[in-house]
């Protein structure tokens, strides 16, 4: 019996630990389905290794371009939104009758890029400062040997390399800039020959300046948006510096600085400052964004820093107060051009003008027009007409108020006036008028037959590239101006003044 008893009790203690054993498999099984189904796929070695890469860049800048750095970070998607807002690059008019010129195709270069590091104020050294501009800026011990067009700066973890001209993806503009390079500066360092407490600002002349348009939206606008918040603290430092050029627009330097302009290229100095900016920040054409700039500043800062630097008087477009004055009269400025688009009728135009009671001035800019003549010329109109070209740059410097009429040459060229002189003048508070030129009031259709694609399918010769557009639409073309169309127009720009609004006050 003794025997029996215990063999049960065994027996059961048997049991007691199978149902145990079953019990613990049972649970690794459905631990086992729980992680399957959290954790659908194992990851294979790599993509483990690919995620401690990509972990240990989290916070850095990978720079990705095709002629200097172009800058994403880790909030990357929320630039690329900010970006789609902006207005698309609009292909300009790269003629030698003034226009504005055309962004050449993105550069193929693969050369691979260094990754970013982060200054002490978590900030990039180099980054994107706009849609046509990287910009990069360090402070601390800065060395600037510009023969060698070389930066060392201590701290700085690694070298960049940067062109500074707002025509980051244009390569035929980009290989008339030279390259800078910014690099550690590591033990005792090139000897200082001469000490600034301002910041250095490295900026180039080359590209397509000697262009009025490329002048003022890839240079000067963007030097004004970089250089403002330094309040005359700034030197700049120029790169493929043009004398001439530079000449032709000292006071605008001048405004923005208290010290001399350096033709750094040529320099045989050791320059040392506590900081440097390399390459000036585009916004938009012609056009500054002032909830971009430190300061928010804006365009109509910008054009009040040209009145002070050129020394333009009127700041709006008001009639005088002397009754014997004739600028009582509202005066209407013909832009004249000769080699393209030019206006046939230039003097008819002028008469039916005088007759509408416009005091008429003719100008026809040039490389060699005085600058600071020409644009008091400019700020003593209050009408301002003229064919698509660089020559339209000059309403920076008309009055606020002002009247800018943009005669549209034929040829579907909405777009490009649109974008290059139209929405521009928005900020810069003057009244735009645009007139488009019908197929009557062109000299291509005394070129082509009726039937030409030129004439009756504008955009099929768009669809041939820039160059077909450029050589049909913009070289070839002049304009007759329908004297009945453009007194209406005139007569439009008279009624946006305060001149026009007085006399029918008057009357």
């Amino acid at each position: 019996m003794k025997s029996t008893r215990n063999l049960s009790r065994g027996d059961g203690r048997r049991l007691g630990n199978a149902s145990l054993i079953a019990f613990m498999l049972a649970s690794l099984v459905l631990l086992s389905v729980i992680r399957t189904r959290l954790s659908p796929m194992e990851k294979t070695g790599d993509a483990i290794k690919a995620e401690e890469r990509q972990g240990m860049n989290k916070g850095n800048v990978k720079m990705e371009v095709a002629h200097e750095a172009v800058v994403t970070t880790p909030d990357s998607a929320a630039e690329e939104e900010e970006e789609e807002e902006e207005t698309p690059p609009i292909p300009a008019d790269t003629s030698t009758g003034g226009g504005v010129s055309v962004p050449a195709p993105v550069s193929t270069n693969t050369t691979p890029v260094p990754v970013a590091v982060i200054d002490r104020q978590g900030k990039p050294v180099c980054y994107e400062s706009g849609r046509r501009s990287d910009t990069c800026e360090a402070a601390g011990d800065v060395r600037v040997q510009g023969r060698s067009q070389t930066i060392q700066v201590r701290p700085l973890d690694r070298e960049w390399k940067v062109k500074p001209y707002c025509r980051k993806q244009d390569a035929y503009a980009l290989s008339h800039v030279k390259e800078w390079t910014l690099r550690p500066l590591s033990g005792g360092g090139p000897h200082c020959t001469v000490n600034s407490s301002a910041t250095a600002f490295v900026l180039s002349t080359g590209g397509f300046t000697g262009n009025l348009f490329h002048d003022y939206t890839d240079v000067l606008v963007p030097a004004f948006i970089t250089a403002h918040r330094f309040r005359g603290e700034v030197q700049f430092l120029v790169s493929t510096f043009k004398s001439w050029w530079t000449n032709r627009y000292l006071e605008i330097f001048q405004r923005l600085s208290k010290y001399e302009v350096i033709d750094i290229d040529n320099d045989d100095e050791v320059r040392c400052y506590g900081s440097v900016v390399v390459g000036p920040t585009f916004h938009k054409e012609l056009g500054v964004d002032a909830s971009k700039t430190p300061t928010g500043a804006s365009m109509v800062d910008f054009r009040a820093m040209l009145r002070g630097a050129f020394g333009l008087s009127r700041a709006a477009a008001e009639p005088s107060g002397d009754r014997w004055d004739i600028r009582r009269r509202p005066r209407l400025l013909i832009i004249s051009r000769k080699n393209s688009r030019a206006f046939l009728n230039e003097r008819a135009m002028a008469d039916m003008a005088m007759s509408l009671g416009y005091d008429v001035r003719v100008g026809e800019p040039d490389t060699n027009t005085e600058v600071s003549r020409f644009t008091r010329l400019v700020n003593s109109a209050d009408v301002m007409v003229g064919v698509h070209g660089a020559g339209l740059t000059n309403m920076l410097f008309l009055p606020t108020g002002a009247v800018l009429i943009q005669v549209i040459p034929y040829g579907g060229l909405e777009w490009l006036a649109r974008g290059t002189f139209e929405e521009p003048s928005k900020d810069m508070q003057l009244h735009y008028i645009g007139y488009k030129i019908q197929l009557d009031e062109t000299t291509l259709s005394e070129q082509y037959p009726k039937d030409h694609p030129v004439l009756t399918d504008p955009l099929s010769i768009h669809k041939q590239g820039w160059e077909a557009l450029k050589t049909v639409y913009l070289e070839k073309q002049n304009v007759r101006p329908h004297l009945g169309r453009l007194k209406l127009t005139f007569l439009e720009a008279l009624k946006l003044l305060p001149h026009g609004r007085q006399a029918k006050a008057n009357n």
